[in-house]
């Protein structure tokens, strides 16, 4: 992507330059479009959980840069030979029960047959100019809040081997089929969010890294107030690890540093790369218990202060 020549434009607020959850183009003084797409391969065996998980990915990204979702257009590729025609059916009806709870009109789509089944969104969405949340931005004092648990990539590497116990399952289903809706409306009646984005699929970490990638701050991350679902040690140290998680490593490793407190084991849940995780931001830490508070009450139960955001090491991260 890097060879590309970047498109200018004073109305584009946010393209493929900062690696943000979706694109952002002024309309007016006080409308803005938001942009995103997302498609992928199965995650879990039942058609219609499926359609669940990948209309709530694509439809996070929305959430992830405080806008509302407004418009979808379905991305179908299934293999029409191979496949009865209903599970696709089932495929797409978890699609759009999730867009019809968020708010969202399916005004169209295309399809192509292709060997093997994906599904997602294109999505359009509304927000204020001046409203963005956009993934950079973050100020030292800062605290960090996460508002769902870690270790879907692990969960669904476990399911493919038979290894992912059904209250594990259930767990990681639960997750991957919430919307972001509640947190993102919290988020923006707040205020005052210095930094938003959602984790997926570079991980907890490589995501955090993007929001302090080339800045004047770091982040300092508390391993033990990172809610991730219970069950994953065992399951990481038999090896139901996903590819992506080695890859997200590898590539993030040199911006982060661990203490002995953090167990290897959870220090690979958080390279785990996740399907409609949950958003992670920043704000003043006068403002972190309050908006958690109001996130507990309202449902988003394993919103947690994960951190804070420092000045004495800029660009890395130091997980204790």
């Amino acid at each position: 992507m890097r060879d590309l020549p970047l498109v200018t434009d004073p109305n584009l607020l946010t393209g493929i330059e900062h690696a943000e959850d979706a694109g952002v183009y002024k309309l007016s003084s006080e409308l803005a479009l938001v942009q995103t797409v997302d498609f992928f391969t199965p995650t879990v065996d039942d058609p219609y959980t499926f359609g669940q998980i990948a209309a709530t990915n694509a439809l996070n990204d929305i959430y992830a840069m405080g806008g509302k979702p407004l418009t979808a257009m379905n991305i179908v590729c299934f293999p029409v030979k191979e496949m009865d025609i209903g599970i696709l059916h089932n495929v797409l009806r978890g699609g759009l029960d999730k867009m019809r709870e968020s708010g969202t009109l399916l005004v169209g789509g295309h399809s192509v047959e292709d060997s093997e089944i994906k599904y997602g969104l294109a999505v359009t969405g509304l927000i204020h100019p001046d409203k963005v949340l956009f993934n950079r931005g973050a100020v030292a004092g800062d605290s960090l809040i996460l508002t769902k648990a870690l270790g879907t990539g692990i969960v669904s590497t476990a399911l493919k081997g038979g290894e992912a116990d059904s209250e594990l399952l259930n767990k990681a289903v639960d997750s991957m089929t919430r919307l972001n809706k509640q947190a993102a409306e919290l988020i923006v009646e707040n205020g005052g969010i210095h930094a938003c984005t959602d984790i997926t699929g570079f991980g907890f970490l490589g995501h955090a890294a993007e929001m302090i990638e080339g800045s004047t701050v770091g982040l300092s991350i508390n391993s033990a107030a990172v809610p991730v679902f219970g069950g994953l040690k065992k399951l990481v140290e038999e090896g139901f690890v996903p590819g992506g998680l080695y890859r997200n490593k590898d590539f993030r490793i040199s911006q982060i540093e661990f203490a002995s407190t953090c167990p290897a084991w959870l220090a690979d849940v958080f390279f785990d790369p996740q399907t409609a995780g949950g958003l992670f931001f920043s704000l003043p830490a006068a403002q972190a218990p309050v908006l958690l508070e109001k996130m507990h009450r309202a449902g988003v139960n394993d919103a947690a202060i994960v951190g804070e955001v420092v000045a004495d090491h800029p660009g890395r991260i130091f997980v204790y």
